[in-house]
């Protein structure tokens, strides 16, 4: 299988039209050739033109387009570094783009920076990423992507590679070549100053394999722009340090959690994606003790220190004054009695002696001694053995029911010890393998599969291509079928989430806990303590990210993108666990995103027959269910006034020449460096100093390159440009002009595209037949619904809800349905699922019936003045409502409530 992309993600467009915008006014560097002692010819490097009160008050543009609170300075990192010249202070800018996991993150940065190249010229760009296992999930994603952007991009040359530190040749051709370079490199790989105690990294050693020169003086003549991925964990002074040793142009910051955001120009919220069904949904099963105080159960959470107390929180069993015992969390200090706190005897030697912050550990008088995340007193092995159990038999209903849509199901085991899954006798294998054998059994679909072909792990390693990592625990060496397993889970997703890989269970510790995921991750088994150092989120996203079918195609049905977290604590610890880490990371006025539901209240939603064949709701299908196909009618002469009209308004700056002070350096041979010693400035407007070029001819190359709604003939562009009374801007910047002429043409064609629609029937119908079948929902989001052709309504949004709630409670509704997913119009601006269909029941001025029915389709949405919704909503609103109404006679209305119809 080869994974499929969309170009027209709205999310991601607008991640990447945010950082683009960061440069509006900038020239565009073309490439050339300049020659530097000790390093040869290099490419001409990256340059910033802009001053820095120009980039500000762009990226307080872009802060109040995506809604952020403004920036009232530029924020820069600046240190002092070692350079071929000796000494100098680095200064660059840092911008920050926060994309909750699995929604693209890395799709949009490499498109970004090809989106950088292509309108401004910039050509060097270097990923950082904190891990090797990071490393190799980037490295895939570029290798996958590859010809998806050539594409995109009309083949625009662009190399990627690992940074390998036996490879130097590859340093050259980053600062040497005129085509656009991404160099992939960890973080330790260049972190290592270099000192009379040690060498430091290769990068920053002189070497004869570049005539003397020292490799990461190569990368800093190129002024890179830096990508770093997941940035807070670059934040020590050490690593602040070595992205300043790289004397970057900027820093393009990408996470999901920034510890400092620095001049935040993107936020897609946990509580957006989640809402926009970008990411799947969640739920939680609980695998937790109950009704167990026969010995003393307890669990060191954590510690607290403070500047003259020091603190603890526990779990452990209480008494409560009704006589039972219940689990709760509490505080606890030195000198505590266990016994005292609980109410229970079986606590009576457990006195705390010591709390210490720097081993993370409590001492009781008794000897005895916890670590945070620790337990005593529960049967652990008995716990995980159940959530192992529980893991596999929700792979094997999933994967029954997902395998005819092509979609193969993958199981992930976050595990406490390595040890407990690679040795031999580990309990977590033996139980697992246990498990397995028996479960298969009952099978059909898994009777003959082996339990060794089913299952692979990744855990850090010793050494793999000149880098060295520890191990996280006590596990060493590297065997073939490890390699094997490292290379499928780490290099090759696509074989892995294809059913000629028999691999679907994968057990890690620590290693897989970001930067690496995998769209068909259904289940996550968190086989650690209650209190993991992996935080939810990060166990979460590992398996968040929508599935993909075999034809590498990613399906957007809910019912199929449910992710299930198989946990050893409550499903209300668990979440509050979760929201409070979003809490932390967003602030406490941040929208959160649903809670995820308990995977043990799932319910049936079914239809009634009874409903469905009743005269009037065959009516009801009979009015809605026929196909159409569309075509279009453009008024021409209206397209072009009202671009002409917003060409008009347009404010496009011209190019100028900036000055940036800067001083230079001459060696005893002649070659010249430069130190930059202030902001650039602007010294001379070059308005009107550039030929003409053939308007027509450039906006018909932009319309072609970035898909516009038809075809613009050359005609009507020059008919644009002779009316507009704004030319002077396409004599100052042609380009700027021209790409701006194409946006607003295109707006323009997709409103009179709509506006001049024409359906027709054809001769096929959406089938009855197919409203028959039952589905799974989650309890907590369906709400009854005795007038709907369904048991009960699964409602995804609060709105939602209570206009079924409203609906319920018209007497005139006589019966309703949610259109489901499949039910489309088509449309030039995508695919169309209406809200409702309706069945209105009149009545007289008595509130008797009077024996006649309405049928219609309804819109649902927050108003109804169609200026206030977004573009293309309004359009297929449109749309729906020249389908409905004016091609099949079938009354069509958008409200904000019940109360509004009919």
């Amino acid at each position: 299988m080869k994974f499929r992309f969309d170009a027209a993600q709205e999310h991601q467009i607008a991640a990447i039209d945010s950082v683009a915008h960061l440069f509006d006014g900038q020239m565009k560097i073309e490439a050339d050739l300049r020659y530097l002692r000790r390093a040869g010819f290099l490419s001409s490097p990256n340059r910033l033109d802009l001053s820095e009160q120009a980039l500000l008050k762009n990226l307080q543009g872009v802060q109040g387009s995506n809604k952020l609170s403004p920036s009232h300075s530029l924020e820069y990192i600046e240190q002092e570094i070692d350079t071929a010249d000796g000494k100098r202070n680095a200064r660059f800018p840092n911008f920050s783009i926060e994309m909750e996991t699995g929604t693209g993150k890395t799709y949009v940065y490499i498109r970004t920076a090809l989106e950088l190249n292509r309108r401004y010229g910039f050509r060097r760009f270097i990923v950082v990423v904190p891990s090797i296992a990071v490393k190799e999930g980037v490295t895939k994603s570029f290798e996958i992507t590859h010809k998806h952007f050539q594409e995109l991009y009309d083949n625009v040359p662009y190399r990627f590679y690992s940074y390998d530190s036996s490879n130097l040749a590859q340093v050259r051709q980053f600062a040497s070549s005129p085509n656009v370079e991404f160099m992939i490199m960890t973080l330790d790989s260049f972190n290592k100053a270099m000192t009379e105690e040690r060498k430091g990294n290769v990068i920053r050693r002189p070497t004869d394999r570049l005539q003397g020169a020292t490799p990461i003086h190569l990368v800093q003549a190129s002024r890179p722009i830096l990508i770093l991925d997941e940035p807070q964990n670059m934040e020590s002074e050490r690593s602040v340090a070595a992205l300043a040793a790289l004397d970057p142009l900027l820093a393009l910051r990408y996470s999901a959690t920034h510890r400092n955001p620095y001049n935040l120009v993107y936020r897609l919220s946990p509580a957006d994606a989640y809402r926009q069904g970008l990411v799947k949904k969640i739920e939680v099963a609980s695998v937790i003790r109950e009704d167990d105080v026969n010995q003393a159960f307890m669990c060191l959470n954590g510690i607290t220190a403070k500047k003259k107390t020091i603190t603890a929180s526990i779990t452990l069993n209480r008494l409560l004054r009704t006589g039972s015992a219940k689990v709760v969390s509490i505080t606890v200090r030195p000198g505590d009695d266990l016994q005292k706190k609980t109410n229970l005897p079986e606590y009576e030697s457990f006195v705390i002696e010591e709390i210490n912050p720097a081993s993370k550990t409590m001492l009781f008088t008794n000897g005895i001694e916890l670590k945070v995340g620790e337990s005593r007193g529960a049967d652990r092995e008995a716990l995980f053995e159940a959530q192992i159990r529980y893991t596999i038999e929700e792979h094997f209903r999933k994967q029954r029911r997902l395998r005819g849509q092509g979609i193969k199901v993958l199981s992930l085991f976050f595990i406490d010890r390595v040890d407990n899954y690679v040795s031999k006798d580990g309990f977590i294998r033996q139980k697992f393998v246990n498990a397995f054998d028996e479960l298969k059994r009952k099978d059909n679909e898994w009777h003959d599969a082996d339990v060794d072909e089913v299952q692979g792990s990744y855990f850090a390693y010793t050494r793999r291509r000149g880098e060295t990592v520890e191990y996280e625990d006590s596990v060493s060496g590297e065997s073939q079928k490890d390699e094997e397993a490292y290379d499928l889970i780490m290099k090759d997703k696509e074989r892995l989430l294809s059913f000629d890989s028999k691999v679907c269970f994968i057990f890690s510790h620590s290693a897989l806990r970001e930067g690496w995921d995998n769209p068909n991750i259904f289940q996550i088994c968190t086989l650690n303590q209650t209190s993991s150092e992996i935080k939810k989120r990060q166990e979460v996203g590992r398996g968040i990210r929508l599935a993909v079918n075999q034809k590498g195609e990613r399906e957007h049905d809910p019912q199929v993108n449910l992710l299930t977290v198989v946990a050893n604590q409550s499903y209300d610890q668990y979440v509050r666990l979760l929201q409070d880490e979003i809490v932390q990371e967003y602030g406490p006025g941040v929208e959160l995103p649903p809670k995820p539901v308990s995977a043990r209240q799932r319910t049936t939603i079914v239809p009634k027959k009874e409903y469905i064949f009743t005269d009037e709701f065959k009516t009801l299908w009979q009015k809605i269910s026929n196909k159409t196909r569309y075509h279009v009618s453009l008024d021409t002469e209206k397209t072009i006034e009202e671009t002409v009209k917003s060409i008009d308004e347009l404010e496009i700056k011209p190019p100028r020449i900036v000055i940036t002070k800067a001083q230079l350096n001459i060696d005893d041979e002649g070659a010249f460096d430069a130190i930059q010693l202030s902001a650039a400035k602007t010294y001379i407007d070059l308005a009107g100093r550039y030929p003409l070029p053939n308007i027509a001819e450039m906006v018909t190359y932009l319309l072609e390159n970035t898909t516009p709604p038809v075809r613009v003939s050359k005609k009507t562009i020059v008919e644009i440009f002779s009316r507009t009374k704004n030319k002077k801007p396409a004599l100052d910047n042609p380009f700027e002009f021209a790409s701006a002429l194409s946006i607003a043409l295109k707006e323009k064609l997709a409103d009179h595209l709509v506006n001049g629609i024409q359906y027709e029937k054809i001769d096929e119908w959406y089938e009855m037949t197919q409203l028959l079948e039952s589905f799974i929902a989650w309890e907590d989001h369906v709400v009854p619904a005795p007038h709907s052709i369904y048991n009960g309504i699964n409602w995804e949004s609060g709105p939602e809800r209570e206009f079924v709630e409203g609906l319920e409670k018209i007497q005139q509704v006589k019966m309703y349905v949610k259109l489901p997913s499949w039910f489309i119009v088509p449309t030039p601006v995508g695919d169309y699922n209406p809200d409702w269909a309706i069945i209105w029941e009149d009545r007289d001025t008595h509130g008797e019936p009077t024996g006649k029915f309405l049928y219609l389709v309804s819109e649902t949405k927050s108003t109804t003045e169609m200026d206030k919704l977004r573009p293309d909503e309004r359009r297929k609103i449109n749309c729906g409502r020249k389908h409905f109404q004016d091609t099949l006679g079938t009354p069509y209305k958008v409200v904000t409530s019940p109360s509004e119809l009919p």
